[in-house]
């Protein structure tokens, strides 16, 4: 059984540029060991539901230590069966090109 997720977070409050910020957050997320791959608008990251969801609770917490508006998306696929599928999903869709 695997999460995955497609998840963005960044501060509104810290004017044009919040690379620095987003920077962090995916700090949180490698250090995680989670599966994940950085895109222009968001990672996307699979694991455990708890897993997850702890990465996604991190890095809020990190953000709001000095943000005082965080925004972030968090889309999902829940399915029983195995994990890999932040590869073989891309695979499936390639695979038809």
């Amino acid at each position: 059984m695997s999460l995955l997720i497609n998840f963005s977070i960044f501060p509104m409050d810290k004017g044009e540029s919040v690379s620095p910020y987003v920077a962090r957050a995916v700090k949180i997320i490698r250090d995680s060991a989670l599966a994940h791959k950085l895109g222009p608008m968001g990672t996307s990251i699979e694991g455990e539901w708890d897993e997850v969801m702890a990465v996604v609770s991190r890095c809020f917490e990190e953000l709001k230590k000095d943000c005082n508006r965080v925004y972030m998306t968090i889309s999902g696929d829940y399915r029983k069966g195995p994990a890999g599928r932040i590869e073989s999903k891309v695979k499936a869709v390639e695979g038809r090109l």
